[in-house]
């Protein structure tokens, strides 16, 4: 979003912002169209995803919080460690 105070997103113009928009729009109806062509309901899949995000997120904070950790003073590293952890309990 264009003018936003968070330091890790990109700023640009409002007429970039938009033009962005247009062509992540385009890429998504053109992601919904392969995943119809494949038979595949877009919406499940991507419910499918969101689930999936929320258990690693999750997986994540109960390791902070069991390590007696607060996420200001982790480093990415061991977020990700944590999150690839996630990733091979579901592959178990």
């Amino acid at each position: 979003m264009a003018g936003s105070s968070d330091p890790n997103k990109a700023k640009v113009s409002e007429k970039l912002q938009q033009r962005l928009e247009g062509e992540i729009g385009d890429l998504f109806f053109v992601l919904v169209n392969i995943a119809r062509y494949l038979s595949v309901d877009p919406e499940s899949a991507l419910r499918k995803t969101n689930r999936k995000f929320r258990e690693r997120f999750h997986h994540v904070e109960s390791g902070l919080r069991d390590a007696g950790q607060v996420w200001e003073d982790v480093s990415l590293e061991k977020m990700e460690e944590l999150w690839q952890e996630a990733k091979q309990r579901e592959r178990t």
